[in-house]
Parts: C-alpha cells; structure tokens; sequence
C-alpha cells in the first residue's frame, strides 16, 4: 500500500497537483512554490551553515546574470540541453535562464582572463524539467556551488572539495550520509576495454547513471539495443560497476589487466590513490565509498567525480530503498573555459554544488513534526506605553535604539492597550519589552521586562542600549 500511494503522490506532484493553489486563490507556476516566514527562517539557518564552510575555506563571492546567451548554454549539458529555459528574442539576442552555476562560472573565468580564483556563489537556477515537489525536484530552485580555479598539484583542490561536503553535511545533522567518488577517465577507460564505441561514452554514461535508481537488469535493457550496445558489452560493464567499495578497489582496479593497461584509467587510477591519502588526512573515509556507477558531470569534465546521499532512515519510506536522495555533487571540468577561449585558455577548475533544496525539505518536515517554535524575526526589544498619549515617547525610544543598531518594534497605534504590546512582544518569541509611562519619563528610566527571567527593572534611559545589548552603536 505503501509503495502505491508513493507512486499517486508522484504522479500528483508531476501533474503539478494544487501545491501552488491558495486558498484565497491564485496559484504558484508548476514546480515552482512560495516560502513562509517560518520556512525562510529555516533556510537562512541553513545557507548561513553553508555560507560560513565556504569563508572558512578562504572562498571569495561572485554574481552572475540570471540569464545567459543561449550559445553559452548550449553544448554543455549533454542530454540534459532539452531541460534548458529558453526566453524569447530580445533585440537580436538569443537568451535562456541559467541552469545551473557552474557554466556561468566557466564563461565568467574565459571572459575575464582569470587564471586562479576560489569563489563560492549561492543564487537560484532553472529546469524545464517535470516537477516533483515530493522529491524536491523544481524547476526554479536554489544552487549553492564552490569552486577552486586554478593550476595547482593534483588532488588537493579535490579533496578539499570532499572535506566541504563532509563538514557542510556533518554540521546540517542531517543524519547518516555516504560521499561516492569515482573520475571520468577510469569510466572512459572501463568503456574501451568493455568495446563501447567512443561516440557512445556519453548515452552509455547517463544509463549506468541510473543504477542508483533501479536494479542493473533495467540499466542493462536500455543500455543495450535501445542505445546499440552488443549485449557483451554490456554484460563486461556490468562486472566492473555492480562493485563497490573504497581503497580495495583502487588497489585492484590498478591490478586488473584490462584496465592497467589502459592509459586513461590507469592515469584516473593513481589520482584516486593519490586523493585517498589526502582524505586520510582529513580523517574523513569512513563516509566515502569508491563508485564505478558514478557516471554524471558536466561537457569539459575528465577528472574526479562525486556525489553526497542521505542514507535512509528507518522511518523513511523510500522506494527502491537505500538512499534518500543526492544532496551535493560535483567534479572537476578542466575543459570548460577552454570552449569559449580555445585550448590556450584551459584553466582547470573543481568544485561543488550542494543541493539546498532537499536538505531544507528534510529540515522543514523535522520542524513541522516536532512543533518547534521557530523566530521568524530577530527583534530584540518591543517599545511599549502604559498609559495613552505616549506615542511620541516611544517614537523617540525608538529612533534612539534602532540609531544604535538595536533590532527594535513598535505597535502602530496611537494609544495601544497595554496587555496587547505584551501579547505581541510574547508573539514574537521572547523579545524584551522598554514600557514608557508618565512616572517613568518624570524619573529618566524605562522598565525594561521580559526575556527568560520575565523580572521588571527600571533602567536610566542613557544606559538602556547597553542594558539591552547586541546594539552596534554609529560612530
């Protein structure tokens, strides 16, 4: 029952069911959705989280348009091209919105002349793809990508960008996760041994793609003839990514004949060695798992490779079992900027994208679950009255305190009941409340109340911000 009601939720969610519907009517465009005060509070946790891993690496921050040239996009995602939002002719120009960061990076690097830069760039992209919001699958939604560019010895870049995803996913609690590494090269070196022709590398690589989704036989039957793969073929591809594992691998792959002798995969072979040890160091391969299945990247990409899963939880209800979801992947795409400047213009480039929008779906269903009270804003003080014909009082408080950097409210009402200001201050998660009154103007204090102890003191009014704190007084 179980598995079937997942599959009418699916196809609910492709249809675009009423998740963008409003009860006061209007809808969100399919596969796209509004976010409440609550979620946004959520989710600027979570990019926060992310946003200081970055700075933490030493990443600089960059900004793109949101569309492109069409003729920038086009060519660099493969069979994933028809998924691009084109946007009609304007003036002469052909345009289509970003699909995701990384190509604009590339153009931004050849255009720009720079040779060496680690940036990180956090900003929405976009999918003609069909919706499943169940699956956290949109078609506007948002990329958080870090990049290291540059000429540097092989390896470390990669393996710092493995350490990000470890410590971004480790922080997020998000519970108990697997990073799969596997490199173009070993995978295109699997394929001339196995007798795939070159010109189908590319439609072979998107089937073993799917292998996380569903079982080698469906893989295998639409590999073969559907694509024009001999059934050999196919049978030989299946020995080598039905495995899996970690350094073992390596090791073996390195003493397997076949793929020892050829030049690429022996190339991807020594590199993997070579990040292991990196990964070692960083004391994080206990959650990395050495995968020949792995088969997705971008055009211009001939290194590395990875992919983050959520592992599943007991109480997840996932068909086809195993893992929950991708929620970060990256590689290396040394060839990119090379195909708006030519070979001369190579710069070697990795990085990572973590993909925001189903870790915060997990987030939010914690959140509803538990009922936990979340602050939706960060005031830190509401200035009240307890009496009326007090709100030029209080605007003048109030102008002093936000003047000083103090997160401050106040009801717009001329003479606003007292316990209504106290209401509203409790409303908003335990702000302080400053109560202006007649006898309190008379002695140049305020009575400052509220907070976790909910004790009332008189406060002079000069020492009030720093009573308060957190204030970040102008020069």
């Amino acid at each position: 029952i179980a598995k079937e009601v997942a599959k009418l939720l699916e196809m609910k969610a492709q249809l675009g069911g009423d998740e963008g519907k409003h009860k006061g009517g209007g809808k969100t465009p399919k596969g796209t959705r509004d976010y409440s005060p609550k979620q946004m509070a959520i989710r600027e946790r979570v990019f926060n989280a992310i946003i200081t891993c970055f700075k933490r690496h030493g990443a600089e921050v960059i900004d793109t348009p949101v569309f492109e040239l069409k003729e920038t996009l086009t060519g660099k995602y493969g069979e994933d091209s028809k998924l691009i939002y084109d946007l009609k002719d304007q003036g002469g120009e052909l345009l289509s919105l970003r699909y995701d960061l990384t190509v604009p990076f590339a153009r931004y690097l050849a255009m720009n002349k720079i040779t060496n830069i680690k940036r990180y760039h956090i900003a929405k992209v976009y999918r003609r793809d069909n919706p499943a919001m169940t699956r956290g699958r949109y078609r506007e939604f948002y990329q958080c990508d870090f990049d290291i560019a540059g000429q540097f010895d092989p390896m470390i870049p990669d393996a710092e960008c493995l350490k990000i995803v470890h410590e971004i996913l480790s922080d997020l609690q998000l519970g108990d996760f697997l990073i799969k590494v596997n490199d173009r090269r070993i995978l295109d070196g699997m394929f001339a041994v196995c007798g795939v022709p070159d010109s189908k590398f590319r439609t072979i690589c998107s089937s073993v793609d799917k292998l996380d989704k569903m079982p080698w036989e469906e893989v295998r039957s639409g590999g073969g003839g559907e694509k024009g793969l001999s059934p050999e073929a196919a049978d030989r591809i299946g020995e080598y990514v039905q495995g899996g594992g970690g350094l073992d691998l390596i090791e073996g792959g390195g003493q397997d004949p076949k793929l020892s002798q050829n030049k690429l995969a022996k190339e991807g072979l020594g590199d993997r060695g070579g990040v292991f040890e990196y990964l070692t160091l960083f004391g994080i391969t206990g959650k990395i798992s050495f995968d020949l299945s792995l088969a997705r990247g971008l055009e211009g990409g001939g290194g590395v490779i990875f992919e983050a899963v959520l592992l599943q939880q007991e109480n997840d209800h996932v068909e086809g079992g195993g893992s929950v979801g991708s929620v970060a992947g990256g590689g290396r795409y040394d060839g990119l900027v090379g195909m708006w400047g030519g070979e001369g213009r190579k710069v070697p480039c990795v990085g990572v994208s973590i993909g925001i929008e189903r870790i915060l779906g997990g987030g939010e269903q914690r959140v509803e679950a538990s009922e936990e009270k979340i602050r939706t804003t960060e005031t830190q003080v509401l200035v009240a009255s307890a009496q009326k014909k007090l709100l030029e009082e209080r605007l003048k408080l109030i102008s002093e305190l936000w003047d000083a950097g103090i997160k401050a409210e106040v009801l717009y009402k001329k003479n606003p009941k007292l316990l209504n200001q106290l209401q509203y201050c409790e409303e908003r998660g335990g702000a302080l409340v400053a109560i202006v009154g007649e006898q309190e103007l008379k002695d140049g204090v305020v009575k400052l109340g509220g907070g976790a102890t909910r004790e009332e003191v008189n406060v002079r009014r000069e020492s009030l911000v720093e009573e308060i704190g957190g204030g970040t007084s102008q020069p």
